[in-house]
């Protein structure tokens, strides 16, 4: 069998009581779509209906499951990862039911991308959740992280280096700024790249929990010479002075509210904020000086995250070094969006103003 596994069907729901075409036949506002990210580390859904202005959510659901753990080590899910991953699928497929989910895409990325045994977990799923993942490529889950984000981007800069830091992979696209030729998100993406590296990898070979000066530094420098072929296909000399970075994932939106001194996680104020070069760099001053028992008790990080912020930071730093740009802008929005945005247009449904944004 090949290792790489890609399922193209659209069938999402495979058996139980009610069939799922995936494709909905009356597509209209009352239509109710959903998007699955299965990551390395986490689990997410976001179900929503079309509206006048894109789209309303009406659930979401996200559980760290962390499928890919020790996967840099074995090559393979191991068992209770597997087992964890299904418990937050069964939920998942619950919220569907209920919801009366009318059009879905279900992916999984890198952890199913790199497993040997990746298709042995995509039966097991079917057959325990009745739910058909699909295993994207790397451009794929390129393209849907930027079609999410695109709209924060400034429209006054020339280009936009948007960057999604997941628990095995991170996603880096320059985007350009949109014309009367280049109007899709597609159509402006001049590079992209996909590091064989995340928060989850990272820290599995340098260690999260205690992290010296010397051991950050070490992540960052990694994380750099990934980063050079991208660089080099951008050509550093020719890249305009007005252009600023996207970020999406749970670093960015962490070190957001770490910033902003939430004593509870808060979408709201996190999504779209800008942040300097300097404050960024401060809080990553900040929680390398933290212990792992400081990290646990912030109200941002708590103890899911805090063996994995600081790997998240050293991607970040890198990208920050290797791509200077005096602010950034940070995103608690990027694939599930993107999945939603391009499902709603193939059904008709999105809205002709924002079309440029798929």
């Amino acid at each position: 069998m090949s290792r790489t596994f890609v399922q193209r069907e659209m069938n999402v729901f495979s058996g139980g009581s009610r069939p799922f075409s995936g494709r909905s036949t009356n597509a209209s506002s009352h239509a109710i779509y959903a998007a699955l990210d299965l990551g390395t580390n986490n689990c997410r859904l976001l179900m929503a209906r079309p509206s006048r202005d894109g789209f309303k959510v009406i659930d979401a659901f996200s559980r760290i499951v962390r499928l890919g753990e020790g996967l840099g080590a074995t090559h393979a899910l191991a068992d209770s990862a597997i087992e964890r991953t299904i418990e937050a699928l069964k939920i998942c497929r619950n919220k569907m039911d209920h919801r009366g989910v009318t059009r879905a895409r279900l992916i999984a990325t890198e952890a199913c991308r790199a497993a040997d045994n990746n298709l042995e977990f995509i039966v097991r799923v079917e057959k325990e959740t009745g739910l058909n993942l699909e295993i994207i490529d790397r451009e794929t889950e390129a393209v849907l992280a930027a079609s999410g984000c695109a709209a924060l981007a400034d429209p006054e800069a020339e280009g936009v280096v948007l960057f999604d830091i997941g628990g095995g992979s991170t996603e880096i696209v320059w985007l350009d700024r949109a014309d009367d030729h280049r109007t899709t998100v597609r159509s402006r993406i001049r590079e992209w790249s996909s590091l064989p590296v995340g928060v989850v990898s990272l820290a599995e070979r340098h260690g999260g929990r205690h992290v010296t000066m010397q051991i950050y530094a070490a992540m960052v420098a990694e994380v750099e010479a990934l980063l050079k072929p991208f660089v080099s296909a951008l050509g550093s000399g020719k890249l305009p002075k007005k252009f600023h970075l996207l970020g999406t994932s749970g670093t960015v939106t962490t070190l957001a509210g770490v910033h902003l001194g939430l004593t509870r996680y808060d979408r709201r104020q996190v999504d779209g904020i800008w942040m300097a070069d300097h404050q960024i760099r401060n809080i990553i001053d900040r929680l390398i000086g933290m212990s792992y028992q400081e990290r646990e008790g912030s109200a941002c990080i708590g103890p899911e995250r805090a063996d994995l912020v600081l790997s998240g930071c050293a991607i970040l730093d890198a990208i920050c070094n290797v791509l200077p740009s005096d602010r950034i802008r940070v995103a608690d929005r990027g694939l599930r969006e993107g999945i939603l945005m391009q499902l709603m247009a193939e059904d008709g449904v999105w809205p002709q103003t924002q079309a440029g944004n798929v």
